[in-house]
């Protein structure tokens, strides 16, 4: 009898039955999304494995390491077109992660005023916004003339590296990982800078109060602070960068060779499915979709890399 009192004299009124119903409806409204995302995941990988199955029973994990592909012969093999996936992945990130990190530390600290810092946020998210098609004519038209010039000075003077042992011939892995760094730059400097800004002010100013220089608290406070934030957006990027089709195919040169070389012509997994799908038939499409479920695989191994290496570095 006490207890009513207690809340009417504080104020607080017990909750209807009807708001606690809405607040448990909520909750397995939001599961039941949750578990919607995770079905459609499941579901699309064991409708890709069923059509893989035939590829997969005749040609086995020696699908991963073999270079042929000819469907007048039915050979197939995905080795160069994994190696040009990962090649091209990595080179747009080796470009677009320090880029991208400086832009978001440049956007997230003072110094700009406000009006041109949100003019620049936004013409750099307005990057995210063009078409992959469009990247591509212009990666045909504009860069590839002109890393054309910077492949033939490299070949001259450290051709006896094998990155650069052949001269640049136009399409190739080096044209398709600038654009694929161009295309995933905002993803990582979009969502870094969204992790920078949303540390606690309380950061700065300890670390200035100690004497840490502006750089010092940028790169020992406040980037080991987001780099849970960082991870995510990197992997966001690679996760792009992995699954691009129309740029990478306009601009890599749709060979299934591989070549040291990163002005060589070469392959993704996403190009090959974009080039041959079409007109696919038979143990050809179970090779396809048997590409296609390596490339789900990658995807799931890097996301799985970055969240044990965001657990590790939380430990410490």
């Amino acid at each position: 009898m006490s207890s009513p009192a207690i809340n009417t004299q504080s104020g607080i009124q017990p909750r209807s039955r009807w708001s606690r119903t809405l607040d448990q409806s909520f909750i397995w409204l939001t599961r039941l999304f949750a578990l919607a995302v995770a079905g459609t995941l499941i579901w699309i990988a064991i409708e890709v494995a069923i059509e893989a199955t035939p590829a997969i029973r005749q040609f086995g994990f020696n699908f991963l390491t073999t270079t042929a592909w000819n469907p007048v012969a039915d050979q197939y093999g995905a080795l160069p077109m994994i190696y040009g996936t990962i090649v091209t992945s990595a080179i747009a990130l080796l470009i677009a992660v320090p880029v991208g990190l400086g832009v978001s530390v440049f956007l997230s600290e003072d110094y700009l005023p406000p009006k041109i810092q949100l003019a620049f946020v936004f013409l750099v998210e307005l990057l995210a916004a063009i078409p992959s098609v469009v990247y591509g004519l212009w990666g045909i038209f504009v860069l590839i003339p002109i890393l054309r010039g910077v492949g033939q000075g490299l070949n001259t003077y450290f051709g006896w590296l094998p990155i650069f042992s052949t001269p640049p011939v136009g399409p190739g892995m080096f044209p398709a990982g600038v654009i694929l760094s161009i295309m995933i730059l905002p993803t990582i400097a979009a969502i870094s800078r969204d992790a920078l800004i949303s540390l606690p002010s309380d950061l700065r100013q300890a670390a200035v109060g100690l004497g840490a220089t502006r750089w010092e608290t940028i790169l020992k406070i406040l980037l080991p602070a987001a780099f849970s934030g960082i991870v995510g957006a990197v992997m966001l990027a690679l996760g792009r960068a992995i699954g691009e089709t129309m740029a990478v195919t306009m601009v890599i040169g749709n060979s299934n060779n591989i070549s040291p070389s990163i002005f060589a012509p070469a392959n993704t997994i996403p190009s090959l499915l974009a080039n041959q799908f079409a007109e696919a038939s038979g143990i050809q499409v179970a090779a396809l979709m048997y590409t296609a479920l390596i490339l789900f695989a990658l995807t799931l191994l890097v996301n799985i890399l970055a969240q044990l290496l965001v657990q590790r570095v939380q430990r410490i």
